[in-house]
């Protein structure tokens, strides 16, 4: 069985992305490049990788939209790199579905140990969910965790590998109380770039999807100055 993993580089600088393809190669990657936002996202929707490292500004289309539209269809983790160190570019980039985000420069060290980390934190997802309840019904939703697959009102509802982790923790702790901090350091660990801020938002994408009326949440309840309970 072939255990090397595939890493697909969208990077619009040929010089950054053979620096990236060349360290994740020594260190034992299969690694393709793409320079540009629709080549990438071709290349993303028609392959099977394991990780995307995914540059913000690209030519024909954006990183964030690339990022978004891969989400609808591919469960694969995504690194977003860039030389923007907003905030407000970090909270959209999660918003559409990045796992964590690098920002420019970074050293080459520190970039292949981001990429492994977070593959670990999915194949570790991925053992979770082989002991777990395959199937949680709870009112019109049904989350199968074997096959990473949820259904609000018999209509699938296509989750982030965060937004799915998310949901599969609540709904593996009924009716407990988690602030952000809980939440913070058990789904995103201390390897992460992010704050919390970032829960704040996967809750309010998660709600989105999930419930019938997100301003009204019935599902995923905020227990107001103690966290979020998910609701059986």
């Amino acid at each position: 069985m072939n255990n090397v993993k595939k890493v697909l580089i969208i990077e619009d600088d040929t010089s950054i992305a053979q620096l990236q393809k060349d360290y994740l190669e020594v260190n034992g990657f299969q690694v393709d490049m793409e320079h540009s936002g629709y080549k990438g996202l071709q290349a993303a929707l028609g392959n099977d990788y394991d990780l995307i490292v995914l540059d913000l500004m690209l030519p024909n289309i954006d990183g964030f939209e690339v990022c978004r539209r891969i989400r609808t269809e591919k469960e694969v983790c995504i690194l977003l790199v860039t030389a923007k160190n907003e905030d407000i570019d970090k909270i959209k980039g999660f918003s559409v579905g990045a796992d964590d985000y690098l920002t420019k420069p970074f050293s080459p060290s520190e970039f292949v140990a981001r990429v492994k980390a977070h593959l670990a934190r999915y194949e570790r997802l991925l053992s979770k969910r082989e002991e777990q309840q395959t199937e949680i019904h709870v009112r019109d939703l049904v989350i199968n965790q074997s096959s990473h697959r949820v259904y609000v009102r018999g209509k699938e509802a296509f989750l982030t590998t965060k937004e799915f982790e998310l949901l599969c923790f609540f709904a593996n702790h009924p009716n407990q109380v988690f602030s952000k901090e809980d939440l913070f350091e058990r789904l995103w660990g201390v390897e992460a770039t992010a704050d919390l801020s970032t829960v704040t938002v996967h809750v309010r994408k998660l709600r989105e999807k999930i419930e019938a009326n997100p301003s009204r949440p019935q599902v995923v309840e905020t227990v107001w100055g103690a966290g979020y309970r998910f609701n059986m």
